[in-house]
């Protein structure tokens, strides 16, 4: 790495190598350590926006046209900036960063790299259906090969097999999804970028590039970001990735649940990482990636965090673990799976046109969510009660009864049987140490998602519970009155 550092500190870079050195950690690989106690409000290190690696950082957009690169959809997603990071590395020593972009991993653990068999072990959980490797490759086969392919100029065909190959547009992918920063622009930038943007696309684009740094202004996002929100809009395809930038030095901290003490911070003309709380000397230096459930850990970065949980009575897992619940599998419950009636066709449409959720997410938190009990309500309601909903435009009130909570009931059961084994199995499996990485990370995260399950059928048990001893004491109270009546009209004969 000291040719990194060299690289950094020669390209306008400032490290306080007083305060802070890059080593090695067992279990999280490469990362920032305190070499003395650093105080809060401490500034690590500053960089030049002109050091961050971006499509709007890079040469190749302005070499290969900017009309050219917008027809060929380069400026959606990711291609165009996986495009511009493999075309700066095949330049060799010639690249601005060369040195940088040799320093990143060629190896990963992440879910796209793994076997089918491997992928298997994933089966049921949020994982699966977000790896988005069909979606990358049908990219690479339709654009960026496509583009490339009409400016042998600039990417020479005895290149093409060495630095544009179907790997290495994986590998590449995979440094931006896990060390990618949401780098928001200044004014004058965005200004000077919109004048690159067709007419026939200015209302759209103009609206996506209009986020404007400030002095100051917290990344709060983290790396590793795939939109320039938290993980609410992750399954969003990006339309504009112009704000996403690589980020030396920033992206080599790690990240662990509840412990961020530095944050990457923007000025005008720099970044600046710049620790939010003290930090003892041998201490890691954590940046955010936010805090994720493990789902998402494993897809992004190749790893989980397990901690001590209050909802598994001080066991290991991660409290911000979720399971996602299709709205497809609440209606095959509620609705019936062999035909969905013309009436419930209806109300799933009017639900999805009023904004409603297509997914139902279930966490830790003993309440359940609302919006998953009106969307039960709305499958239930008669033909006249719809119609009324219908005129309102407002969805039902998520009213808690016995009925609904026997249909969560059957929905969370069989949301448990969409994976290959039981609770009880996974928890002996990670106590076998012979298991590969990859098998222990699949087990921890489908375990995670299963505790969750398990907690919310027991949240559901109380909660019949009560509703039952409320009824019970409501029937004693009517019966105690009935009988009260019978015997004053007895007397009365």
């Amino acid at each position: 790495m000291n040719d990194f550092v060299a690289w950094f500190q020669h390209n306008g870079g400032v490290l306080d190598t007083s305060m802070m050195a890059i080593a090695d950690f067992p279990g999280s690989g490469r990362g920032a350590v305190a070499l003395q106690d650093i105080p809060e409000n401490h500034t690590i290190f500053t960089l030049p926006r002109s050091l961050t690696l971006s499509t709007q950082t890079s040469t190749l957009p302005s070499a290969f046209g900017f009309d050219a690169w917008r027809k060929h959809k380069l400026h959606k997603g990711w291609v165009g900036l996986i495009l511009c990071m493999m075309w700066e590395e095949a330049q060799g020593h010639q690249g601005k960063w060369v040195t940088y972009l040799a320093s990143l991993p060629t190896q990963f653990d992440t879910p796209i790299f793994w076997s089918n068999e491997e992928l298997q072990e994933l089966q049921g959980t949020a994982v699966v259906d977000k790896i988005g490797r069909d979606e990358a490759e049908r990219d690479y086969h339709e654009k960026l090969t496509p583009a490339i392919k009409t400016r042998p100029d600039l990417f020479p065909s005895d290149q093409i097999d060495t630095w544009y190959t179907l790997h290495r547009y994986h590998i590449t992918g995979s440094r931006i999804l896990s060390r990618s920063f949401n780098v928001e622009r200044w004014e004058g930038q965005v200004e000077q970028d919109a004048e690159h943007i067709t007419e026939e696309d200015s209302n759209e684009d103009t609206r996506a590039n209009t986020s404007i740094g400030s002095a100051m202004d917290v990344d709060d996002s983290g790396h590793g970001v795939e939109a320039s929100s938290d993980r609410d809009s992750d399954d969003e395809e990006i339309e504009d990735t112009s704000d996403i930038a690589m980020v030396p030095m920033a992206d080599i901290l790690n990240a662990r649940y509840d412990s961020v003490n530095a944050k990457l911070f923007y000025e005008k003309h720099h970044l600046q990482m710049v620790t939010t709380k003290p930090i003892k000397a041998g201490e890691q230096i954590f940046n955010t990636y936010g805090d994720l459930p493990n789902s998402d850990l494993l897809r992004r970065y190749g790893y989980v965090d397990l901690i001590p949980c209050a909802h598994l009575k001080g066991a290991l897992g991660n409290p911000q673990d979720i399971v996602e619940v299709r709205a497809d599998l609440v209606v095959d419950v509620v609705c019936g799976d062999v035909s969905i009636g013309e009436t419930c066709r209806q109300r799933i449409e009017w639900w999805l046109d009023e904004g409603g959720d297509d997914v139902f997410i279930i966490d830790a938190n003993p309440i359940l969510p609302a919006a998953l009990i009106s969307f039960i309500r709305l499958l239930l309601l008669t033909q006249d009660e719809w119609e009324k909903i219908r005129e309102k435009g407002r969805p039902p009130k998520a009213k808690f009864d016995l009925q609904v909570s026997l249909l969560l009931r059957k929905t969370f059961e069989m949301r448990l049987t969409s994976y290959q084994s039981d609770l009880e199995v996974d928890a002996k499996l990670l106590a076998f140490e012979s298991l590969t990485l990859n098998k222990r990370h699949a087990i921890v995260v489908r375990l995670g998602e299963k505790q969750i399950l398990a907690g919310a059928l027991e949240t559901l048990r109380l909660m019949d519970a009560t509703l039952s001893d409320v009824g019970s004491k409501g029937k004693r109270r009517v019966a105690s009155g009935t009988t009260s009546g019978e015997k004053s009209k007895k007397a009365r004969h």
